[in-house]
């Protein structure tokens, strides 16, 4: 296997500059233990950390004098993934689940449309409803007014409207999020 040529679309990560990566003539030094060990030429600085047995990290690039930082690399980058993993199993998604119902709709789907609604709000979810105005329909837009007041009104024990019904192009939409209460 060789190198992989196409990899435009991969996602680069951002790179440290670490020891040899470092291209700065002068750098302020923080020691392992957080003590500032002064502004010294790099192949100094280096030389301090591979007395150390540690790494030398560019933690500020963009100062009048570039920071490094002495420190143990794999560690460092270790400690990083764990609290990006960490950050990114306590973040909550909110999915918004959709549903779609026209201004003539039967009472048998309108029931059906409404249990599923109920289902997903009961998990928590954020339902949203959109009613599609075909053809001549869009003249009778009351008509589907009065679907979606009437499921809001049913659905209203369990959920309230976070975003009220608003048309967009021939879409008229309503979004329902679970009653604070009801957890």
């Amino acid at each position: 296997m060789g190198k992989i040529k196409n990899n435009k679309n991969r996602r680069k990560e951002p790179q440290d500059m670490v020891n040899d990566d470092i291209r700065f003539r002068e750098v302020l030094v923080i020691g392992p233990d957080g003590e500032q060990l002064g502004v010294m030429m790099r192949r100094e600085a280096l030389e301090k950390a591979y007395e150390m047995e540690l790494d030398l990290l560019c933690v500020a690039p963009q100062a009048k004098v570039p920071v490094c930082k002495i420190l143990d690399y794999g560690r460092y980058r270790f400690e990083e993934q764990k609290k990006t993993r960490e950050a990114k199993k306590n973040q909550h998604i909110t999915e918004i689940k959709a549903l779609r119902v026209s201004p003539v709709i039967d009472d048998h789907d309108f029931e059906t449309k409404l249990n599923r609604a109920r289902e997903w709000i009961a998990d928590g979810q954020k339902v949203r409803i959109d009613m599609r105005f075909r053809g001549r329909m869009i003249t009778r837009q009351e008509v589907g007014r009065e679907v979606i007041n009437e499921f809001t009104e049913q659905i209203s024990d369990i959920a309230e409207v976070s975003k009220p019904a608003n048309m967009e192009g021939n879409t008229l939409s309503v979004i329902y999020s679970p009653k604070k209460s009801s957890k």
